[in-house]
């Protein structure tokens, strides 16, 4: 098993969709991740909290098994996010940022952080996680993961850093701009021409695609009825794939990356099941392995014969 650092946001959210609101609860990239890849590997946190940061939170981290010596504490406040979703769950309309002791993060990596062997670099500047890598010795897993703002001010920076990565996630929308196609498929092979491996296209409640190889995987969201809070799906989703390929050490099989998309799936349908990580603090191994054997239930057909209707 190999063990996985993690650089990005550790917040306070205050977030409101149809089914309810949360004001101030535990939120951020680094925090979704963790949350979710600590279910299969050892993770290490590289981020930045105010003096206001909630003991409690820090606590539940670490008794998650969480390593929090990167997490430094700061004079000011924490990075604080507000935002709400309507009807369209896909589509976050952020009403305040308040980057607070966020502005002035420049992650600076322990002696052991540098050693790691898998590395995931959440949203973040990418002069900032091109920094991470330059302080890191030989990672065997680099994955990475960026947003709208990032892709429009800071493109060139960015081609440069996928240049760098195995994995890149990102969702539909920004995968169209930063490649300038029209669909998700063509998005995903110009990606790819830039360096990245594999790229994992998310797709929100419709799921996710995967390119490797030359190839195009699509696979769905697990169906999940009640979505109360979609806010750190697509991280949640990332940790659960990292965390499964860390913990299987096996980065360029086409089949175990398979079942790191059902498991990075399943981990994110747990999460929009409530507010904040309220869902995913309390999750239990088995209840996830339940879920990925009935994902992978639903996505079996007979094996490889065509239906009778069909021959």
């Amino acid at each position: 098993m190999d063990s996985i650092v993690v650089v990005g946001s550790v917040a306070l959210d205050s977030v409101k969709t149809l089914w309810g609101e949360s004001q101030e609860a535990l939120g951020g990239s680094a925090v979704y991740f963790s949350l979710a890849a600590r279910h299969f590997a050892r993770v290490s946190v590289v981020g930045v909290v105010g003096r206001d940061f909630p003991k409690e939170h820090r606590h539940m981290l670490a008794e998650k098994g969480i390593d929090l010596t990167g997490l430094k504490e700061l004079p000011g406040k924490t990075f604080r996010w507000v935002g709400r979703f309507g009807r369209d769950l896909s589509d976050a309309k952020t009403l305040a940022t308040h980057l607070n002791v966020f502005a002035n993060f420049r992650p600076k990596l322990t002696a052991a952080q540098r050693a790691a062997r898998v590395v995931f670099l959440a949203n973040i500047d990418p002069d900032l996680q091109s920094g991470v890598l330059d302080q890191m010795r030989r990672p065997a897993l680099v994955a990475c993961d960026t947003m709208n703002y990032w892709i429009t001010s800071k493109p060139d920076v960015l081609r440069r850093l996928l240049g760098r990565v195995h994995i890149f996630f990102v969702n539909e929308e920004e995968a169209k701009i930063l490649s300038r196609q029209p669909t998700a498929l063509q998005a995903a092979r110009v990606i790819s021409h830039w360096g990245p491996k594999v790229v994992v296209v998310k797709q929100g409640e419709h799921g996710a695609l995967m390119r490797v190889g030359g190839r195009c995987f699509p696979f769905p969201a697990y169906p999940v009825e009640s979505v109360k809070d979609p806010t750190g799906a697509g991280d949640t989703f990332a940790g659960g794939f990292m965390g499964y390929l860390a913990a299987v050490q096996a980065y360029d099989n086409i089949e175990h990356l398979k079942c790191a998309m059902i498991y990075g799936s399943a981990l994110a349908s747990f999460n929009v099941e409530d507010f904040s990580t309220r869902r995913l603090e309390n999750l239990k191994r088995p209840a996830l392995d339940e879920r990925f054997r009935e994902f992978v239930a639903c996505l079996q057909v007979q094996d490889g014969s065509l239906p009778a209707l069909m021959r």
